[in-house]
């Protein structure tokens, strides 16, 4: 079995960041599928990328990877442009297509990585294969979809990069694969220290997984930030209350959400001052908040300091 091979680590920008967006924006025809996206990923985050059917998801990642070319603005990989020979070997990207040669072996897949990869680790590739009893001497175009995914996931982490893209990467795997691959995944980037910028739709999944989180709707960025801070900075309000609206005593703080059943009232806000005790408000899980801001496309957006971009990056 073959060992790491040791690479040399570009030095990351003095503020720890590993994805930056600038005035970023990708247009097809008269339709764009990202605008005006100006967000920053800390180094050593795992972080959810959220948002309806065209929200513009597919189009972040493809850019960061420096798959697409942005008619907008720029991103940067750890500081290096991104789709440049540098930051690509920084870079794992892994599709919803997850792109397989279907002539060759899991093991001929496997020596593919090794031959064009310099920071190789076999082990962590050989292991995810084997964890799903994959037979090496099977080609690839004889693996059913779920098995497919776990070579393509193997091809990402065995590739050891700093930055892990993963477009909805377990959509095809069964619920039991998909919570032993997402345990191993978040244990390897745990002890490499990877940055992971993962999409999903599956919202109940990423609580308790990732601790950043990026929501885009309509191609822009609606909320962005450190779960736990997004978190403290709303409140979840179930009440009873007659007539339009909130009540007085609710009604002053920012609503992202408000949803009636008969005199009951469910509300998301952002409290600007203190609620009154007896309103008994809740801090919502990850869950709730993402789902109020998905059902609600008009909020205000919440971009906390840690997701936006320095005033240089802006201004350059």
């Amino acid at each position: 079995m073959s060992h790491p091979i040791p690479r040399p680590v570009s030095a990351a920008p003095a503020d720890g960041t590993a994805l930056t967006a600038t005035g970023l924006g990708l247009k097809y025809r008269r339709a764009w599928a990202l605008r005006d996206c100006d967000v920053r990923l800390p180094a050593g985050r795992i972080c959810a990328l959220v948002g309806p059917n065209g929200a513009g998801k597919s189009t972040l990642l493809g850019l960061a990877a420096g798959l697409l070319t942005p008619t907008t603005g720029a991103a940067t990989v750890f500081g290096l442009p991104a789709g440049s020979d540098a930051s690509r070997r920084r870079v794992a990207f892994l599709g919803q297509d997850k792109p397989l040669y279907p002539r060759l072996t899991v093991a001929e897949t496997l020596r593919a990585g090794l031959e064009l990869n310099p920071g190789w680790d076999q082990a962590v590739a050989e292991r995810i294969v084997t964890l799903g009893g994959l037979d090496p001497r099977a080609r690839i175009a004889t693996l059913t979809g779920g098995q497919r995914t776990r070579v393509a996931l193997a091809l990402a982490l065995g590739k050891r990069p700093d930055l892990l893209l993963l477009d909805e990467p377990l959509s095809d795997v069964d619920p039991v694969a998909r919570q032993e691959l997402t345990g191993l995944l978040m244990s390897e980037a745990a002890e490499h220290g990877t940055t992971v910028l993962i999409s999903s739709h599956v919202l109940a999944e990423l609580d308790g997984v990732c601790d950043f989180v990026l929501l885009l709707g309509d191609g822009r960025v609606r909320l962005a930030g450190d779960v736990d801070e997004l978190r403290a900075a709303h409140r979840l309000v179930v009440g009873a209350h007659e007539g339009e609206g909130l009540p007085d005593g609710l009604a002053g703080h920012p609503v992202v959400e408000l949803r009636r059943t008969g005199r009951q009232f469910t509300a998301l806000l952002r409290p600007t001052t203190p609620l009154a005790p007896h309103w008994e408000p809740s801090v919502p899980t990850l869950e709730d908040l993402l789902l109020s801001y998905l059902r609600s496309p008009d909020a205000a957006p919440l971009l906390l300091a840690e997701a936006a971009p320095l005033a240089a990056e802006v201004a350059a």
